[in-house]
């Protein structure tokens, strides 16, 4: 088993809004093997990304394999509604920061 960083197996990880309530992530691998490694290794999981930002499961709204992209969409409940005093980024768009430091064990 080998622990990598999930930045070193993707080609693009963002964040951006999706409406006013939820942020979006993009999880998108850099080639079909590597995808289906991590899929097939369940260590990427809702749970795990609720933990990461500190939300309960609950607030993870959508958590989908995408097939055809070699992709993973994350949607979650924001902390605080866009443009809301104190939202630090309304657009959404560095709020992925947390996952670039993620290292997922796979066989």
């Amino acid at each position: 088993m080998a622990e990598v960083s999930l930045r070193d197996l993707c080609a693009v990880i963002r964040s951006k809004q999706a409406g006013p309530f939820r942020l979006t992530f993009d999880l998108i691998f850099r080639d079909e093997e590597t995808y289906e490694r991590v899929k097939a290794s369940g260590a990427l999981t809702r749970r795990m990304v609720a933990a990461l930002y500190r939300v309960p499961e609950g607030h993870i709204t959508d958590f989908v394999f995408y097939d055809p992209g070699r992709a993973v969409k994350i949607s979650m409940l924001r902390p605080r509604v866009a443009g809301d005093p104190g939202d630090g980024d309304v657009y959404g768009c560095q709020q992925h920061a947390p996952l670039l430091g993620v290292r997922l064990t796979l066989s």
